[in-house]
């Protein structure tokens, strides 16, 4: 085979998948905007919040890994892979995805409450928190924010790792003005008064 034979089914192959080629050159640059755009966001979320450079890493793989996924489907689709026979399978996956990247049985919340927490800026490293959950609370200052869980050291010097989707749902107040010990009961309006004395 000649080096023109190739060349001449190359030119022919490119001829007759025009229309898929130019989609994908359209998903790379998609992908490519989507990244140049994104990046620079999580950068400045995480300068803001005066977190390590593990942190932003943690984003910069878990934005890789999900919108490789999407794209890579695109691309699948694109280029005529019958899916026809996963459609009620990836249907499936995508319902149950879906819920867990929001409840808070989910080990999955835990990332979408991570990426809350990045952008929030009431959750700035150094902040001092408090988290109410009934009666009862827990307060640090914010060491680190990860993809799983968040990092307290209390004004004792102990470390409390705390699941980012609770977090995100129970109350917190930052920066109070006054400060209990680092976990316990809230206590009552007189004990505080007592504890002042």
């Amino acid at each position: 085979m000649t080096s023109t034979m190739v060349f001449d089914q190359l030119i022919n192959w490119i001829q007759q998948e025009a229309v898929a080629i130019a989609w994908t050159c359209f998903v790379f640059a998609c992908y490519g905007g989507l990244t140049r755009r994104l990046f620079p966001k999580i950068d400045q979320s995480v300068d803001d919040g005066g977190f390590k450079n593990d942190s932003l890493k943690k984003a910069y793989l878990t934005v890789r890994w999900l919108s490789g996924i999407v794209f890579t489907a695109v691309l699948l689709v694109v280029w005529g892979v019958d899916i026809s026979g996963m459609l009620l399978m990836s249907t499936s996956i995508l319902a149950v995805t879906g819920v867990a990247l929001f409840a808070n049985w989910s080990v999955l919340s835990n990332i979408t409450a991570y990426f809350v927490l990045l952008f929030h800026s009431a959750y700035r490293r150094g902040n001092f928190v408090r988290i109410l959950d009934g009666d009862n609370y827990i307060e640090g200052y914010i060491s680190d924010i990860g993809v799983f869980n968040t990092q307290f050291i209390t004004e004792d010097r102990d470390i409390i790792i705390y699941p980012n989707n609770l977090l995100l749902g129970r109350p917190t107040q930052i920066n109070p003005r006054n400060r209990f010990h680092s976990v316990g009961k809230i206590p009552k309006p007189d004990e505080k008064k007592d504890d002042l004395k």
